[in-house]
């Protein structure tokens, strides 16, 4: 069983055909998405349709919901850019694609579960956006094991097994001791054990913030969880959204910085 994990791609279209790109040539055919495809950046449309034609499915991301309805508990930059994509859509004159964009915002469910096969019985995976407890829009950060342990633990609480989730835009695994480790503190993978709970945080395809700038993405082969990291044109994605005169640049600038 194979399957690649996307996540927080933040309409950065230069980001996801590079991750897309890389999971093509793994030879991976299922994709599954964590949310937020939009917000911040420049290319919410060109996003979606992809998203839409090459993932098995998608959870709610806050910068979806922000999009559908309205954003809650956003600065001012964050706010702009979800009723900026929101104009975006809303004065598309590709009317049929442009609805089959609306439908798929609004049937994004906030929880997906499979359960998975392993050598010594079976692994029961749950995806979200933010976290198990609150899936929209709960924050989980590394520091999270160590200023607030008891909320660690209660999340999980919340899961049986695994739990993949993005939001904060940061990679690394979670376990129930509590404990956090980076992607490199694993070696780059980290094997999927029946008697091990983790809360497995994917990072961002087009936002980065853990002071590398490359896209973050993972799948799951042969039994381990693998952590990609890959470089991309970010430099075109910033002049997009410094072009639209309408997008905080801070969203530019990040993107070169990584955070």
């Amino acid at each position: 069983m194979k399957f690649a994990i996307i996540s927080d791609i933040h309409s950065n279209l230069e980001a996801l055909t590079t991750v897309f790109s890389d999971i093509e040539a793994r030879g991976i055919d299922t994709i599954y998405c964590l949310g937020d495809v939009v917000g911040y950046g420049p290319n919410p449309i060109e996003c979606l349709d992809l998203i839409i034609k090459k993932t098995e499915w998608c959870v709610l991301g806050n910068h979806d919901y922000a999009t559908l309805y309205e954003p809650t508990n956003f600065n001012f930059g964050a706010e702009q850019a979800s009723f900026w994509t929101r104009n975006i859509l809303e004065t598309r004159e590709d009317t049929k694609q442009n609805n089959k964009r609306w439908e798929f915002l609004g049937h994004l469910p906030m929880r997906h579960t499979i359960k998975m096969p392993l050598d010594s019985g079976e692994a029961t995976i749950d995806f979200v956006h933010a976290s198990p407890r609150r899936p929209i829009n709960e924050y989980i950060f590394p520091d999270d094991v160590y200023t607030n342990p008891a909320k660690v633990r209660t999340l999980f609480d919340r899961i049986e097994h695994l739990c993949f989730v993005g939001h904060t835009h940061m990679p690394g695994v979670f376990l129930d001791e509590p404990d956090f480790y980076l992607p490199d503190e694993l070696g780059g993978a980290y094997p999927i054990v029946a008697d091990e709970k983790a809360i497995i945080n994917i990072g961002s395809v087009g936002q980065p913030r853990d002071r590398d700038n490359r896209a973050s993405y993972a799948y799951v082969m042969d039994g381990k969880v693998h952590f990609v990291r890959l470089e991309y044109d970010y430099k075109t994605t910033m002049k997009k959204i410094l072009d639209t005169g309408l997008l905080d640049s801070f969203h530019a600038d990040r993107l070169q910085e990584g955070r």
